[in-house]
């Protein structure tokens, strides 16, 4: 087992999965570009079908030009916390690839995992890093997607805020006891040897 900010790990994995979490309290410390490229570079080397990297991501640093505009596609709740991030992203994805030898894009099955473990690299390298990283469906992806001029052949998968973890009283008073890391599943719920069983043992 593996023990690490209090949580426990049934099988032995390296502790940062553990110390990885999505903390909504941060501090007020702005993060360099050199830092955020730095979290993106390691997205950038994450794994896709055939080696297509579908993910883009968008940026504003709190304090720049598109900071309010990337702020206010947040939903009234999030914008409520992540006003203190460092960083906000809007994570898209290529819905088409052109396979290799391949003259005309077909249809990406798995633009959307390719760019979800884009997604988990930043995270994880944020939170090797020093920061933190919180991914968001709460936001207009009708809005993100006309006012960031994203294509139609992208879609939008997600926002994330980055920012440099911070005491809980930061936050306002009704998201304070949820500020810790959350626990997950079993592994008996969430893996099975064979055939798909829709309820399987606790």
């Amino acid at each position: 087992m593996t023990h690490a900010n209090s949580r426990t790990a049934d099988y032995p994995i390296d502790p940062l999965f553990l110390e990885r979490w999505s903390p909504r309290a941060f501090t007020d410390e702005p993060i360099t570009e050199r830092d955020l490229l730095t979290l993106l570079e390691a997205a950038r080397w994450a794994p896709s079908s055939f080696n297509s990297q579908p993910w883009r991501f968008l940026y504003a640093r709190r304090d720049t030009q598109s900071w309010p505009q990337f702020l206010g596609l947040l939903s009234a709740y999030n914008q409520s916390w992540t006003k203190n991030a460092a960083a906000l992203l809007i994570l898209v994805s290529k819905t088409t690839m052109l396979p290799r030898g391949a003259e005309k894009e077909v249809p990406s099955p798995t633009h959307s995992l390719d760019a979800g473990a884009a997604w988990a690299n930043l995270a994880l390298q944020a939170a090797r890093s020093g920061w933190a990283a919180h991914g968001m469906a709460g936001f207009d992806v009708a809005r993100t997607a006309a006012e960031l001029g994203v294509p139609a052949d992208y879609r939008v998968e997600a926002a994330i805020a980055i920012g440099r973890p911070g005491d809980k009283s930061l936050l306002p008073e009704a998201l304070r006891a949820r500020e810790q890391p959350s626990d997950r599943l079993p592994l008996s719920q969430l893996v099975q040897e064979g055939k798909f069983d829709p309820k399987p043992s606790r």
